[in-house]
């Protein structure tokens, strides 16, 4: 895999986190970097786990669907990419906004915000990517986007919040099809 398809896959995957952290950021008053860094630890650290996760799903069950594993890949980028402009569509501003920053609940978040992460790592051994590279490179775009996302989410939560969630789903949809593309050409 390219390292220009790696980086656009990371950040792409870290962009419903980086919506996330824009809502936690506008919740607090002052947001501070400690703040800020927990979080984005948080976030990136879950973010790295899920795709080796999917990763190892897929790879058990790779032999079985390698004829049409690219088609596998599509439909689930295209799915994923999908429920995210889907989801920044309807998202209501305000529901966002959380009540308070306990590490429950900011697991609990980045939780939700990675399963594209873990079918993303699916499909990753569907393709024979390097699992390591990617999932480093997510959980690091995740930990600096979430980063940056709580200290500009004050100024900027509730106006580019869901934009960031649905580009990041529109550059999934481009690389699940040139997945597609790649295999029926080859």
């Amino acid at each position: 895999m390219p390292y220009i398809a790696i980086l656009f896959l990371a950040i792409s995957l870290s962009a419903d986190a980086f919506a996330a952290a824009l809502g936690k950021g506008a919740a607090l008053h002052k947001p501070r970097l400690t703040e800020a860094l927990r979080i984005g630890l948080i976030f990136g650290g879950i973010e790295t786990l899920t795709p080796l996760l999917g990763w190892l799903l897929g790879r058990a069950a790779s032999r079985y669907v390698e004829a049409f594993d690219h088609w596998i890949a599509f439909g689930l980028l295209l799915g994923i990419g999908g429920k995210m402009i889907w989801e920044s569509l309807q998202r209501d501003a305000i529901a966002q906004k959380p009540q308070r920053h306990s590490f429950f609940l900011l697991v609990l978040t980045a939780v939700g915000t990675s399963i594209d992460a873990l079918a993303v790592g699916v499909t990753l051994a569907l393709v024979d990517a390097n699992i390591l590279v990617n999932a480093l490179a997510i959980g690091a775009a995740t930990f600096t986007m979430t980063t940056i996302g709580v200290m500009a989410g004050h100024a900027l939560g509730t106006r580019f919040g869901k934009w960031a969630e649905g580009i990041g789903g529109l550059i999934l949809i481009v690389i699940g099809a040139h997945i597609l593309a790649q295999h029926l050409s080859a």
